[in-house]
C-alpha cells in the first residue's frame, strides 16, 4: 500500500559537500568539508514542480524533472512505497562548487534521499532523524560509488564498502584527527567526473595494486592518528596519472606542493586540490598558491545529512 503527501508538508535539508579519493582511497575514502547545500521541499495544493536554483549552480542546472534533488526524490519514494506529490516546490540555496571534485552530485543525490524520507515522516506525523543507512546505500547507488556520497550523509571521515556487488553499502565513520586541517584550491575550470573516468584504465598492475593498499592503510592512520605521515599516505597508483592530461594545471600544482612537503591530492574527479595539512601548516599551502586559484578552508563537519522540521510553535527543530 502507497502513501500519499499531503499538501503543505514542508522540509529544510542541510547537506556538506565531500572529498574523495583523497590519494589512495580511491571509491572508498571520503572527506566531508564545511560548504553547504540546503533544500527546502514544499508539497503543494496546485500541481506542477517549481525548482528555484540560488548559489552554485543556477546560471545551469535544469528546473525541471531531470533536476537531480528531484530525481533523486522520485527514486527514494519508489524505495519508500510513497506516491510522488502531484505538487511540489523546491528551493535550493547552493554553496558546493559544481564540476570542481567536491561532490555536488553526491550532495544532490543525498539531499533528494533524505527531503524524500523526511517529507513521509512528516504526513506519518511523526518527524524524526532520517534513516541514513537507507540514504547512505541508495545514495551510493544513484551515484555509482559510495565515497563521496557517505561523507555528505554521515559527516567527518568516512571508509566505505560492500560485501558483494548490489550489497547494502557499509560505511565506518572515522574521528580525523584534530590538527588535520583541509585546505582546498579550486581553479575556475570545472570537469565532469563522467569524463574524468573515461580515461581511467580498466586494468592496474599487481604491483601497482599492493602499493596502493598500503597507503590506503597508512592513510587512515595518518588521518585520524598521526598526521606526520600525511604525505607518504596519500601517495597513490590508481587514478591521477592516468588522469593527469584532463587537469594538467592542477596535477602540475600538486606536484609542486608536494615537492614542498605539503600533502596534496586530487579532490575527487578533480580537478580542484585538496591538500591535508596541520592547523600549524595551513597557511603555508596558502602562501604557495597564486591569485588564479582560490583557496577554501572548510572545516570537516562533525555531522553530515540534517533535516530541520517546522514544530508548529515557531521554531524549527533541526534533527540529525
Amino acid at each position: 500500500m502507497t502513501q500519499s503527501l499531503a499538501p503543505g508538508s514542508s522540509v529544510r535539508v542541510r547537506v556538506p559537500a565531500s572529498s574523495a579519493n583523497l590519494g589512495p582511497g580511491f571509491d572508498s575514502i571520503g572527506l566531508a568539508l564545511g560548504l553547504w547545500d540546503t533544500c527546502t521541499a514544499l508539497v503543494t495544493q496546485e500541481p506542477g514542480l517549481r525548482i528555484e536554483v540560488v548559489g552554485e549552480g543556477a546560471a545551469d542546472v535544469p528546473r525541471d524533472a531531470s533536476h537531480l534533488v528531484y530525481r533523486s526524490m522520485l527514486r527514494a519514494w519508489d524505495e519508500l512505497g510513497v506516491t510522488a506529490p502531484k505538487g511540489l516546490h523546491l528551493r535550493c540555496d547552493n554553496a558546493v562548487p559544481h564540476g570542481r571534485g567536491l561532490g555536488s552530485s553526491a550532495t544532490a543525490i543525498v539531499t533528494g534521499v533524505v527531503a524524500a524520507q523526511a517529507l513521509r515522516d512528516v504526513c506519518r506525523g511523526a518527524p524524526g532523524r532520517p534513516d541514513l543507512d537507507f540514504a547512505n546505500t541508495l545514495a551510493a547507488r544513484l551515484e555509482g560509488h559510495p565515497d563521496n556520497s557517505s561523507a555528505s550523509v554521515f559527516g567527518g571521515l568516512t571508509l566505505s564498502w560492500v560485501d558483494e556487488p548490489d550489497a547494502d553499502t557499509r560505511t565506518l565513520r572515522l574521528q580525523p584527527h584534530p590538527d588535520v586541517t583541509p585546505v582546498v584550491v579550486v581553479p575556475s575550470a570545472q570537469l565532469s567526473t563522467a569524463k574524468a573516468r573515461s580515461v581511467l584504465p580498466t586494468h592496474v598492475r599487481h604491483a601497482d595494486a599492493a602499493l596502493n593498499s598500503a597507503r590506503a592503510a597508512l592513510l587512515v592512520h595518518a588521518l585520524t592518528s598521526d598526521p606526520a605521515y600525511l604525505l607518504p599516505a596519500t601517495r597513490e597508483w590508481l587514478h591521477q596519472e592516468a588522469r593527469r592530461e584532463s587537469f594538467a594545471a592542477s596535477m602540475a600544482l600538486v606536484d609542486e606542493l608536494r615537492g614542498r612537503g605539503h600533502a596534496a591530492v586530487i579532490s575527487g574527479a578533480g580537478p580542484s586540490v585538496l591538500v591535508l595539512t596541520t592547523t600549524e601548516h595551513a597557511d603555508e599551502v596558502s602562501k604557495a598558491v597564486d591569485e588564479s586559484w582560490t583557496v577554501l578552508r572548510p572545516e570537516v563537519p562533525a555531522r553530515g545529512a540534517q533535516v530541520e522540521y517546522d514544530t508548529g510553535i515557531g521554531n524549527p527543530a533541526l534533527l540529525d
